[in-house]
């Protein structure tokens, strides 16, 4: 089975992201850069499938500047076989990276889309459910467990009431959570081995794709501190503050 794993370069998740002066963005000039870490961990499942035997080719593909290859080369060391970079400068908002995803799906042709519930950098988690209405393919969100029977996945996903079961049949796309799996650090010999895979490069146009932003962010803004929390000394009085500040009537 084939197993292709969209990843997406993002700000490092530790690093302390910054509006730009202006309002018109994120600032991520000079900042490191990272794989998003929910796509680190759809890249780790595939090679646990691989490894036991449910897949035999793993695909990693990211859209992105001419600095992206960086992070599939991480993919590429952690033990997917070979990349394709889908170059895009600038914004590509979370319908165009469907439909850039559906064309390479129809170029490789895999049984299992296995992808990052959500990016951190924007947070839509949106990509994984329109690629599937795209394609028709059958999809399981949030899984905190995949386990292959036949033609078949039985998932494990996270809902608000607990955990939920389900059945999908292949071809599927499937996005994962965090407590699906701990993602492996590369070795130094597989990261010597991850330059010398083949990392191909497409460009919309050969996708007929048109990623124009559909959408316009007006202005970002830094979310307003906290307030200090207040001591009261009794229920009473904290109904009290409450009602004063227009929590509830």
């Amino acid at each position: 089975m084939k197993i292709l794993i969209p990843i997406k370069r993002v700000v490092d998740a530790n690093v302390r992201v910054r509006i730009r002066s202006d309002g018109s963005g994120v600032e991520t000039e000079h900042l490191k850069m990272a794989m998003n870490p929910f796509d680190e961990i759809a890249v780790e499942e595939a090679i646990r499938m691989k490894e036991a035997g449910s897949a035999e080719d793993l695909v990693a593909v990211s859209i992105g500047g001419p600095r992206t290859p960086e992070t599939l080369r991480t993919a590429l060391a952690m033990g997917a076989d070979r990349a394709v970079h889908v170059l895009v400068e600038g914004e590509v908002q979370p319908l165009e990276v469907a439909k850039l995803l559906r064309a390479v799906v129809e170029r490789e042709q895999p049984r299992l889309v296995l992808m990052g519930k959500q990016a951190i950098d924007d947070d839509s988690n949106q990509t994984p459910q329109m690629l599937a209405a795209l394609l028709g393919w059958a999809q399981a969100t949030y899984a905190s467990r995949i386990r292959l029977e036949g033609e078949e996945l039985e998932v494990a996903r996270e809902v608000d009431e607990g955990i939920e079961v389900v059945r999908v049949r292949l071809p599927a796309v499937v996005s994962v959570d965090l407590r699906l799996n701990e993602p492996r650090y590369a070795s130094l010999p597989n990261i010597m081995k991850a330059k010398r895979k083949p990392v191909a490069t497409l460009t919309p146009a050969e996708l007929g794709v048109d990623v124009t932003p559909r959408l316009v962010y007006t202005r970002f803004e830094e979310p307003p501190g906290r307030k200090a929390g207040v001591k009261v000394a009794s229920v009473q009085e904290l109904v009290e503050k409450l009602q004063a500040e227009g929590v509830f009537g």
